[in-house]
């Protein structure tokens, strides 16, 4: 009989993410987000990770992933931002998309408060008819137990 050597490394790390647009503007056109949201999707399984949800308004998106063990973060967002913001400004979709904000946030959780997180992430565009991305970001601050503080404020 042969024994396998090999060792295997079991790791979660699950981020909410969330991503505005260049100074908040209002680029994103709700009607061809679908069409973006693909696009960030292939991006996402193309690094090793797993997509459980993506949406958002015109300012900004969210999305809830599990990080391949082997891609730091910062490289991942690096990929996302920079390969759909050359392809957000060639789409006649998108005409007033300038950018992404210079930042994004990167909230954990835990693998048990993946459905709250995608529930969340799916009613964005209901809950900012009584929010707006200000108020939602500091409260998704404080509720990781970030105290608010202006200078966390995305760009």
């Amino acid at each position: 009989m042969r024994r396998d050597n090999r060792t295997m490394s079991y790791v979660t790390a699950t981020y909410h993410i969330v991503i505005n647009t260049r100074h908040r503007q209002m680029t994103l056109p709700l009607e061809a987000c679908e069409e973006l949201y693909r696009y960030i999707s292939g991006i996402v399984e193309s690094n090793g990770c797993k997509l459980y949800a993506i949406n958002g308004i015109e300012n900004h998106i969210h999305l809830l992933i599990d990080l391949s063990p082997s891609l730091p973060l910062a490289k991942l967002m690096q990929e996302v931002k920079g390969s759909s913001s050359k392809w957000l400004k060639s789409s006649p979709q998108f005409p007033q998309f300038a950018g992404w904000g210079k930042e994004y946030a990167a909230f954990s959780y835990a693998a048990r408060d993946r459905d709250m997180v995608c529930n969340y992430i799916a009613n964005q565009r209901d809950h900012h008819k009584h929010r707006t991305f200000e108020q939602e970001y500091r409260h998704l601050m404080e509720n990781v137990g970030i105290p608010w503080n202006e200078p966390y404020m995305l760009t």
